[in-house]
């Protein structure tokens, strides 16, 4: 099965770039041996969509002195990204006039991942949020906004969790207290995501845990709502994408990708984790604050 387009151009975007510097030569030297510009080519090595025929790859190689190898892994990565994009690309495409600017990047490298690593501080992360919940939450971002685009944006949410039936797709998600607490859209609705949040995390592919507000100072409160995501081999080339970390801000969202930087949000999830209550305590929590909601 292919990891899809995303991870592809990446892996691909990653090895030119390589190549290009091994060989010393600049973005604009590179965009000449193929007749583009230099922008193309930072498009390319960013794993952007861009032209990627097996001709532009080959005088790349030959112009970076690749190895037998190393141009058949460039070839192998370019045949793969042209597959997934003749398929039609990922599910979202069909939704995407409701797509936030770089949100369809976050979905690809979400269907591309084996494993999440999600905090939240605030709200239910989309992955496990009832129509319900995901209509509330689009009003109140554009209260004037359409029912019917309202209704495609929760149908788009809806299409998204199907990626939870996949058994080689895990997640380890730690909520803050407060993402159960605040009451989007009132109790009734609060009450029908907490059952299905309390249903989600019997799913052996998921671990859903709770911090909650009587946990010892951790470094949780210190930061946004971020997810850590881990990509599995790539079927062209054996090859393993490095860990993103998608940082959620008000004023525009983040990939890190630098290794420092990954780092410091893993051990700031495993600091969390280890406040956080066991999955059976947390589960009867949030079902005690559901029932809390319903008596309501």
């Amino acid at each position: 099965m292919l990891t899809g387009s995303t991870l592809a151009r990446r892996a691909l975007g990653r090895e030119l770039k390589r190549l290009r510097e091994a060989k010393g030569l600049f973005q604009s030297q590179g965009g000449k041996l193929i007749g583009v510009s230099p922008q193309t080519i930072g498009r390319l090595e960013d794993g952007l969509p861009t032209k990627v025929s097996d001709l532009y790859m080959n005088v790349l190689c030959d112009g970076y002195e690749a190895t037998a190898d190393e141009r058949s892994a460039i070839l192998e990565l370019a045949q793969e990204v042209r597959a997934t994009q003749k398929s039609g690309g990922g599910w979202w495409r069909a939704y995407a006039d409701e797509l936030n600017t770089g949100f369809d990047h976050l979905l690809g490298l979400e269907e591309a991942a084996r494993k999440l690593s999600i905090w939240r501080n605030r709200l239910v992360p989309g992955l496990l949020q009832t129509p319900a919940y995901r209509r509330t939450i689009a009003w109140t971002e554009s209260p004037n906004m359409p029912t019917a685009q309202v209704d495609k944006r929760v149908e788009m949410n809806s299409s998204r969790q199907n990626r939870l039936h996949d058994p080689k797709f895990t997640m380890d998600i730690l909520l803050w207290e407060c993402v159960l607490r605040d009451q989007v859209g009132g109790p009734g609705v609060m009450e029908d995501q907490l059952n299905s949040l309390a249903a989600a995390s019997e799913r052996p592919n998921l671990s859903i845990r709770v911090v909650p507000f009587t946990a010892s100072a951790h470094r949780g409160s210190l930061v946004e709502s971020f997810t850590l995501l881990e990509f599995p081999k790539l079927a062209a080339t054996g090859m393993i994408e490095p860990p993103v970390v998608f940082v959620e801000c008000l004023t525009g969202d983040l990939y890190l990708e630098r290794a420092t930087e990954v780092q410091r949000y893993r051990d700031t999830f495993a600091e969390i984790a280890r406040i956080a209550w066991d999955r059976d305590t947390s589960r009867q929590f949030i079902l005690s604050i559901a029932k809390e909601y319903g008596a309501q």
